[in-house]
């Protein structure tokens, strides 16, 4: 018996709830203080996912099967970077010059 194709919409939203719970939990355990825009921002993309199933109402800004957008995805491993005690890398400006 084959099962039917996941959907994928469900898929990004479970995916992107729970990156957002343990952000917010590694930062609670970890002991880091998020600063006020941080905590606001797990809170509001989540709250964003939960109701329309993506965090963002451009098309342009991400996936069409993604429930953040990329500038989000990356906000969210940077707060997961600061909660592991991690320094966060910050897109290609850490690149070296000679592109390795």
């Amino acid at each position: 018996m084959k099962r039917s194709q996941p959907d994928r919409r469900a898929q990004a939203k479970r995916a992107a709830l729970n990156a957002l719970r343990r952000a917010k939990r590694a930062a609670e355990r970890a002991g880091v203080e998020l600063s006020e825009w941080e905590g606001e921002f797990l809170g509001s993309v989540q709250d964003r996912v939960k109701t329309y199933g993506r965090a963002f109402g451009d098309p342009e800004k991400g996936g069409p099967g993604e429930a953040l957008s990329v500038l989000q995805a990356v906000k969210l491993k940077e707060i997961a970077a600061k909660a592991k005690g991690e320094k966060p890398r910050r897109g290609l400006r850490n690149r070296p010059k000679d592109g390795r």
